[in-house]
């Protein structure tokens, strides 16, 4: 992230925090003049990668970890890790299956990197068992310029 147009959050695992996190990686992705669906879209996407942190990632610990959100963009594209120092992920492969849970008690979906991988152009998921997993996800973004869209703040 040696790149000046970057950014780094992070926040305490409360589930309070998620909308946070993912208002402030909108504001910082707004500034390359995405579309709104493609705002829509990382919202939603870093929506659920936090919750999972949150979630799953301090699941035996006696207080929440910290989940770090780290973003920056490379040319038209805008890239966000979201981190944990948790659990880590034991089956990644069952993981990212659509529909499983490894929480049911709490009315989990199970559709959380499904959902990321809809709404993202990439994702990627490294895992360490007892020392956390790192969520990077990719969006492709089209300048709305191009596309005859108003830009916010334009005089167009």
């Amino acid at each position: 992230m040696g790149n000046k147009d970057c950014m780094k959050l992070e926040i305490p695992g409360y589930s309070s925090n998620e909308s946070f996190a993912r208002a402030v990686v909108a504001a910082f992705a707004a500034r390359k003049d995405p579309t709104l669906e493609e705002i829509s879209d990382i919202k939603t996407a870093v929506s659920e990668a936090v919750t999972n942190a949150i979630i799953h990632a301090y699941d035996h610990k006696e207080s929440p970890g910290s989940v770090i959100i780290l973003a920056w963009t490379e040319k038209e594209s805008l890239i966000v890790e979201v981190v944990d120092q948790g659990v880590g992920i034991s089956d990644l492969e069952k993981a990212r299956e659509a529909f499983y849970t490894s929480k049911p008690e709490l009315e989990r979906s199970g559709m959380g990197f499904t959902i990321m991988e809809s709404f993202m152009d990439e994702v990627e998921i490294e895992t360490t068992l007892e020392e956390g997993t790192t969520v990077r996800m990719v969006k492709y973004l089209s300048s709305k310029k191009l596309q005859g869209e108003k830009s916010y703040g334009s005089a167009e």
